[in-house]
């Protein structure tokens, strides 16, 4: 490869191709070069780069670059592009002489997106933090629901999962098997439930200690999945079906041997990489579109910039913080509404752009969970989507970051070896049908009919319609839009029990709002899923069928369930249960300073009203 030893730019790129192709192409100037070569013109050096092959063919200008770059390993996919696809030759070839024509602008360019370095960027390090941040999340997320599963979803839980299964299978027969695929099927016991959480948490912990970690994912996978299929309610959230997502993705993008180490490590599948930054990318631009794309003509909030007046009070479980940032001026709340949005729908178009605007996306990405994460309890999904964010960056920009014995395990040599063959072809069949839900999902979100929840299905092939029947069974594409309405008032549920109807002790939960001395606390990345679906059967009715479970819990509470009790923060009735129990609402709202100062509150709350009759186990036998 000939090229112009004394241009910048051209140094600057064709130090990047050496890297890539390694020793396999000489790279000289053609200062150097011109006498040796008389058949080439200094002009024609000048003009664009020569490639001369061993035969002494010579190719120039964009398909010298191509030809050069498919010794390189894994990019021949450009240069079969240039000779088979109509069209991309001459518009390369056009786009080239532009290009070398304007060099002295296009570097400055280069160095804004690129950086003063261009070799390729390596992900070594970013492959080792991220597997290891999803074995941590799935670390968390089993023991979270491990320390409550019975309470929840055990035999003598609020919603016993084995009375879930026979239910269903009343209702579809041998056909259940598959339109729920579970574990549980086998067995649904109390133990099942436990070893399932608690052997999600040792697989987890294989996972951080880098041990067989993509069949440790593939369990984690598993155990996570069966539960998510029978917890009903209580794991009906989108960090649960995000989670799956993730997981099933870091399956083909960790490595695939029994104990891997970063010197030896092959490289990451590519084509991974990005359907997970993809996924990133789905999450947080959707998020940001379904608040203005969404027709709630009942909620403006979002669009009138007023949302986050309401926000901080609202949230499922506030923290301390929560309190702090509800105080704050009507101007910062609607200028925190802009910067929020720009986060969520602009910056994520920058996750496609070269390195600088990359990193900028991720540093802005990072900035908006660690405010959420400071301002809210909302589990571990701020650290899941942080470790997504990772995928943004590359090994040079880690290497600031960690220890220096670990960034020099993985140096980049030229000779890294691919992935496995079995991998690579296995990623290929998980990518294709991926990339296609994505197209689907994607179509949901902005579709054109707002009004309508989905795509015409019967409108596409049959392949397409079954992988979709099959998606809709194992969540592996998924449609996000967190915060879509805004919530403006919080009711909160007080259930209180009685033994003669005259005195009412209160069941006070462990973190949401109960007590208005009580100071709102931090709780993440612990979910007490129990408390959160109180939030959300305050907002509704108690006949509601989803919500169905609350008298289940009042029937366990009458019945003195130590299980049930174990979710609360304290049994007022420690001896026996009580006789009757009731539900009041109640109408929340964060005090002002005076007001905290003066009564030492963190909320202000109103009566409603009943939310359910006075009941008595007496009431469950009629």
């Amino acid at each position: 490869m000939i090229y112009d030893g004394d241009c910048g730019f051209c140094r600057r790129w064709i130090a990047r191709w050496k890297i890539m192709t390694g020793d396999r192409i000489d790279y000289q100037p053609y200062q150097s070069a011109v006498g040796a070569l008389p058949h080439i013109s200094r002009e024609q050096f000048e003009t664009a780069v020569q490639f001369i092959e061993p035969d002494g063919t010579v190719f120039s200008g964009a398909h010298a670059v191509f030809r050069a770059l498919a010794h390189g390993a894994g990019k021949r996919w450009p240069y079969w592009l240039y000779r088979s696809v109509p069209g991309v030759a001459p518009v390369t070839e056009l786009a080239y002489r532009f290009v070398a024509g304007h060099r002295h602008g296009f570097s400055r360019i280069t160095q804004w997106l690129w950086g003063r370095e261009l070799g390729p960027p390596s992900f070594l390090l970013v492959r080792w933090l991220f597997v290891r941040s999803i074995g941590l999340i799935y670390l968390i997320a089993f023991i979270s629901l491990g320390v409550q599963i019975l309470g929840l979803i055990g035999s003598n839980g609020i919603s016993p999962a084995a009375d879930y299964l026979q239910r269903v299978h009343a209702n579809l027969g041998d056909e259940a098997y598959t339109r729920l695929p579970t574990l549980a099927w086998f067995t649904c016991s109390d133990r099942f439930l436990e070893l399932s959480c608690w052997g999600g948490a040792a697989a987890s912990a294989l996972v951080i200690l880098r041990i067989a970690p993509a069949l440790m994912l593939v369990i984690c996978w598993l155990l996570y999945f069966s539960l998510y299929q029978v917890g009903q309610p209580f794991l009906n959230f989108q960090w649960d079906i995000l989670l799956l997502e993730t997981g099933l993705l870091a399956v083909f993008y960790a490595p695939w041997s029994l104990w891997p180490r970063l010197k030896t490590d092959r490289r990451p599948p590519t084509v991974v990489r990005w359907l997970i930054i993809l996924l990133l990318f789905r999450l947080m631009f959707s998020s940001g579109v379904v608040k203005i794309l969404d027709d709630n003509p009942s909620d403006p909030t979002w669009l009138e910039l007023t949302a986050l007046t309401f926000h901080y009070e609202t949230t499922c479980i506030p923290s301390t913080l929560s309190w702090y940032a509800h105080q704050l001026p009507l101007w910062f709340h609607k200028f925190s509404c802009v910067v929020m949005f720009v986060i969520e729908i602009g910056v994520p178009l920058l996750f496609f752009l070269p390195r600088r605007p990359r990193l900028l996306a991720f540093w802005l990405q990072v900035l908006l969970q660690v405010l959420i994460m400071a301002t809210g309890n909302y589990n571990f999904f701020n650290l899941l989507t942080i470790a997504l964010c990772l995928l943004l960056v590359d090994d040079a920009f880690l290497r600031r970051f960690l220890p220096r014995r670990t960034a020099d395990e993985a140096t980049v040599t030229a000779n890294r070896r691919k992935p496995w063959v079995v991998q690579r072809w296995c990623v290929l069949a998980f990518a294709i049908p991926i990339i296609t839900l994505n197209i689907v999902q994607m179509k949901i979100t902005l579709r054109e009919d707002r009004r309508s929840r989905g795509v015409d299905i019967e409108s596409l092939p049959a392949p397409v319609k079954k992988l979709i029947d099959i998606n809709r069974q194992y969540h592996l594409v998924s449609t996000y839009g967190l915060f879509r309405s805004m919530t403006t008032r919080r009711p909160e549920i007080i259930i209180e029990g009685s033994d003669d109807r005259l005195e009412w002790k209160a069941y006070e939960f462990k973190w949401k709002p109960g007590d208005p001395t009580r100071r709102p606390r931090q709780v993440a990345p612990h979910q007490p899923r129990l408390d959160w679906q109180m939030w959300f059967a305050a907002l509704g009715d108690y006949r509601q069928r989803r919500n169905q479970w609350f008298i289940s819990l009042k029937r366990r509470l009458l019945e003195g369930s130590p299980e049930v009790l174990a979710l609360f923060e304290e049994n007022p009735f420690p001896d026996k249960p009580p006789r009757f129990i009731r539900a009041e609402l109640y109408d929340y709202h964060f005090s002002d300073w005076d007001t905290r100062r003066e009564e030492g509150v963190w909320w202000t709350r109103e009566r409603l009203g009943p939310y359910t009759p006075v009941l008595s186990l007496d009431s469950f036998r009629r």
